[in-house]
């Protein structure tokens, strides 16, 4: 039985409802437990707001210091942190290595973006001086997904901490198992007790932490689920909210010289990570004729020959999805598109070796009506076929969500166009919608965000304001009517 809460720096059995993860790929289970209750998340609420005077009292650089010694302790878990996080949700182990890398750069990425959006500032005036500086929010609560347990919920957690907050992580329940690593590499970096507790668990360990005495929300998950999230702190303004819904992202493949390159970028964009990277590309917009015939044909070719596998097999492009009921839910999104008039260029199927196992699918919904503007966290690919450039524009910008897209093409005019007509956060030219920089901000308008965008500008939702002008001494103010 896995131990379903860390607070205070110590492991205990949790008391909530009892839950087991398999491994997608070999069904094997990889936790099982019961969840924290919700006694102990009151509890590791309570503890994070003791820890919160320490630590928010710090000097920067001391909150710097133990976060940089973190970024050496993940390097040290690299191995196991990859391997965790394969079992758990199935990615190849190629790409849980490059997560756990991407885990310790995270670090010195929120330092520079700390000191350069959240920092201080100090300038002399005639009275004395004027200040800016930043505050912590105070008790952050972080809901992690499964699609990547440590890199996406540490891209939280890691300026939340550099800001002064203190945190209570909840993993997702599909893949737990990467927190633990987590937080012996923090107590080894010598994090002080309390400022980061972890409550495994799902919807009814979520429920009382929404409910617990916290100063924020840091979320990365479903549309569904952010948008209640939305409601629920609705005329609470004192409740920071960060929420990063995914998308319906399009990418427009317009006349590029190399067919196989284009090919090759839009088959990495829609099933990189099994299609379950929330900034995968669903449709693909063609043009009709010739050409988009060529690269249509090419992109199928490519879905055909995909490697899939197990985490721990060679040679592995695409692992499973993360459960057998999450592959259920792939085939039944394209049964539904085919439903609507659709048409089958490569079918998506369950593989007979189980678990989460399926092949990757492309459908032509070209001609397809009343298709839902939704996001499948799964390799299914829409193709639309389009006459002009606008059409295609029109066809990238109809849907509710704003997160990704791209425009794989030569033609400078046509990337102009795009760029200021499409509607997306992250927007890429001749490169994969699902490739994305911690350098930069991630986040987009609409359904996929409430205008709070993390990576690089994470800084701006960990911290507030305060400007304060400054003088040593009260002086009389002179004022004309005023008395003297």
């Amino acid at each position: 039985m896995m131990d379903g809460a860390y607070i205070d720096g110590r492991w205990r059995p949790g008391t909530g409802t009892r839950f087991q993860n398999h491994c997608p790929a070999s069904g094997d289970v990889v936790w099982d437990g019961q969840g924290a209750g919700a006694e102990q998340v009151i509890e590791a609420v309570a503890s994070a707001r003791r820890a919160l005077a320490h630590w928010a009292h710090l000097p920067q650089g001391d909150r710097t210091r133990v976060l940089e010694r973190y970024a050496d302790e993940i390097a040290k878990r690299t191995d196991g942190i990859a391997e965790t996080v394969s079992r758990d949700m199935g990615k190849p182990l190629w790409e849980s290595r490059s997560e756990a890398a991407t885990m310790k750069a995270k670090v010195a990425v929120s330092i520079a973006a700390q000191v350069e959006r959240a920092g201080t500032r100090f300038s002399k005036t005639d009275f004395g001086s004027s200040h800016l500086t930043h505050r912590p929010h105070g008790v952050m609560a972080v809901f992690g997904p499964f699609n990547f347990p440590g890199h996406l919920p540490n891209g939280h957690i890691v300026p939340a901490l550099l800001a002064g907050n203190t945190c209570v992580f909840k993993p997702s329940e599909l893949a737990p198992g990467v927190a633990r690593l987590m937080a012996e590499a923090f107590e080894a970096a010598g994090l002080p007790e309390g400022c980061l507790n972890i409550v495994h668990g799902a919807r009814d360990t979520g429920g009382a932490l929404l409910e617990a005495d916290i100063n924020g929300l840091l979320f990365t998950g479903s549309a569904t689920t952010g948008v209640y999230f939305h409601r629920y702190f609705a005329g609470r303004p004192e409740v920071i909210l960060a929420l990063e819904m995914g998308g319906n992202n399009p990418l427009i493949v317009w006349d590029p010289a190399d067919v196989d390159a284009a090919a090759d970028i839009a088959a990495q964009s829609a099933f990189l990570t099994t299609g379950q990277r929330c900034s995968c590309a669903r449709r693909i917009i063609l043009p009709e004729g010739k050409w988009g015939d060529e690269v249509q044909d090419a992109i199928v070719a490519r879905a055909e020959g995909l490697a899939i596998g197990a985490w721990n097999e060679e040679g592995v492009f695409m692992g499973p999805v993360v459960s057998e009921r999450a592959a259920q839910n792939a085939v039944e999104f394209q049964d539904m598109l085919i439903a609507c008039g659709g048409k089958h260029l490569k079918a998506l199927e369950r593989l007979e070796r189980g678990g989460g196992f399926v092949s990757a699918g492309v459908v032509d919904v070209t001609n397809a009506v009343d298709v839902p503007d939704e996001e499948l966290f799964g390799p299914v690919m829409q193709i639309v076929r389009v006459r002009t450039f606008d059409d295609a524009i029109m066809r990238a910008n109809a849907t509710k969500y704003g997160l990704s897209g791209g425009l794989i093409s030569d033609d400078d005019a046509l990337w102009v166009r795009a760029h200021h007509e499409m509607r997306a956060g992250i927007l890429n030219r001749n490169r994969p919608t699902a490739g994305a920089s911690g350098n930069m901000p991630f986040g987009g308008p609409g359904l996929s965000g409430n205008f709070r965008p993390g990576a690089y500008y994470a800084a701006d939702y960990c911290a507030w304001p305060q400007a304060s002008q400054v003088s040593d001494k009260a002086a009389r103010m002179g004022a004309q009517g005023f008395p003297k």
